[in-house]
């Protein structure tokens, strides 16, 4: 018998997560508004094309949804079929460089938080092409939830484009050495999903982008209290 994704992540989910989902989104589009508005014009501004990029990703059960971005890349740079991106991707333009260091263009997604298509903390959502096409059976229970701009793989791997910088192929390399650890950090989050882990992950993220080696230990001492797999 076919499973309804829907019934999967209600069980997998805790009852406040929508209602938190919309609060945090909320705020965050009022607070960070004028931040936003201000990158949309710099984006615009350098090459006098829309500051957004609409980025098509994995939703919920195995459809598709538009994620919204901020724009740090060039026009149409999906075209050159590479989806992972190294610190120094010729591809990222000069005020790209800029809003992916203090993550600016993730800001864009709040709006598809309350559209529904996101949560605030969730697996980061993938592509099919080098991305869900490869998961295993195990890694298929990501998609029983909402991906989410946040988890405790994009604070690990918050240096990700580091990590990639200078791979000659950069989605290759993704899929050896951080895919399988985002997902068993995705996999653990879906077992162990609850308010008081969400937020602690939101402020976990925040610490991250001024203190990834504390925020890292953060992580380390939220899965040994709980007695995670090592």
């Amino acid at each position: 018998m076919k499973t309804d994704p829907r019934r999967v992540e209600e069980r997998n989910s805790y009852p406040l997560k929508r209602i938190f989902d919309i609060c945090v989104a909320v705020v965050a589009l009022t607070v960070t508004g004028p931040i936003l508005l201000v990158s949309m014009l710099l984006v615009w501004w350098q090459d006098r094309h829309s500051p957004f990029y609409m980025a098509r990703r994995v939703a919920r059960g195995g459809g598709d949804f538009t994620m919204i971005k901020i724009r740090s890349m060039i026009v149409r740079a999906e075209s050159t079929g590479v989806n992972s991106t190294g610190a120094h991707d010729d591809r990222i333009t000069p005020v790209g460089r800029f809003i992916r260091r203090f993550k600016i263009d993730e800001l864009s997604q709040f709006i598809n938080v309350l559209k529904g298509d996101m949560s605030v903390v969730g697996p980061r959502p993938n592509t099919w092409a080098w991305g869900v096409e490869l998961y295993t059976a195990a890694e298929s229970k990501i998609l029983s939830v909402r991906p989410g701009i946040t988890d405790l793989a994009s604070i690990v791997f918050s240096d990700e484009g580091d990590i990639l910088d200078g791979a000659a192929h950069p989605d290759l390399l993704y899929n050896q050495i951080i895919r399988p650890w985002k997902s068993r950090l995705a996999l653990w989050y879906i077992s162990n999903m609850s308010l008081v882990l969400d937020v602690r992950i939101c402020w976990l993220t925040a610490l991250a982008i001024v203190d990834k080696r504390r925020a890292v230990a953060g992580v380390v001492a939220l899965l040994k209290a709980a007695q995670a797999d090592p």
